[in-house]
């Protein structure tokens, strides 16, 4: 399934209710270049009255609804539209990070479906990545870091005899892709059974397309 018209929506209602938000978590990861899938998307935002004014007002022009899956514990505020397949994570507070302005200021502007997305750097995505502890994140970071933190040639330039990688450093690396593998597979299955949930008509809206004069077709 291609996500990208529905990162598209995102963020045109985003740019229409002027919010603020950057992208974070896997979907970041991904956009640059970490080989991980995910189904949502999450976003840091400022937790102030006119920051969640903006984001009532963006979930119903998407025609979502807004959940708090995790009060009063976590001040996460869940876009969700089935019909659709949308779900967005908008979270005010995200684990190893300090603060909006400082993730904000750090991020890179990418442009999806012809809108302005801010990506957070690498860098913020794996200090989340760690400081949140999730198994599951696991095998994401080895990935990430290694995007990260380029290879440098050793003392004495690119002349030098390279070592090969050892026996144990092969092993671990696809133990990696093993993971993230797994970890790819379990959230298509995920997915599926969030669709198989839906009445047919809905299961099928997402391979619609809109029509140049209006109104769209399967």
């Amino acid at each position: 399934m291609n996500a990208t018209p529905l990162l598209g929506r995102i963020l045109g209602a985003l740019k229409e209710h002027d919010l603020e938000a950057v992208l974070i978590g896997n979907a970041a990861a991904a956009i640059h270049g970490a080989p991980v899938t995910t189904l949502d998307f999450d976003f840091m935002f400022r937790d102030t009255p006119a920051g969640l004014r903006k984001l009532k007002a963006m979930a119903k022009s998407l025609d979502a609804m807004i959940l708090r899956p995790y009060y009063p514990v976590s001040k996460l505020y869940r876009v969700v539209d089935d019909a659709t397949g949308l779900q967005a994570d908008f979270m005010p507070v995200i684990h190893g990070v300090r603060s909006f302005e400082g993730l904000r200021s750090r991020a890179v502007e990418r442009v999806i479906d012809g809108q302005t997305l801010l990506v957070a750097s690498l860098d913020d995505i794996i200090a989340s990545k760690k400081a949140a502890g999730r198994v599951r994140d696991f095998a994401v970071l080895p990935s990430s870091s290694k995007l990260a933190r380029p290879s440098r040639s050793p003392v004495g330039g690119d002349n030098m005899v390279r070592r090969k990688p050892h026996s144990s450093a092969r092993r671990q690396k696809s133990g990696q892709l093993a993971a993230l593998k797994a970890e790819s597979e379990r959230q298509m299955e995920e997915l599926i059974r969030r669709r198989l949930a839906l009445p047919l008509q809905k299961r099928m809206n997402f391979l619609r397309q809109r029509l140049p004069g209006g109104g769209s077709c399967l």
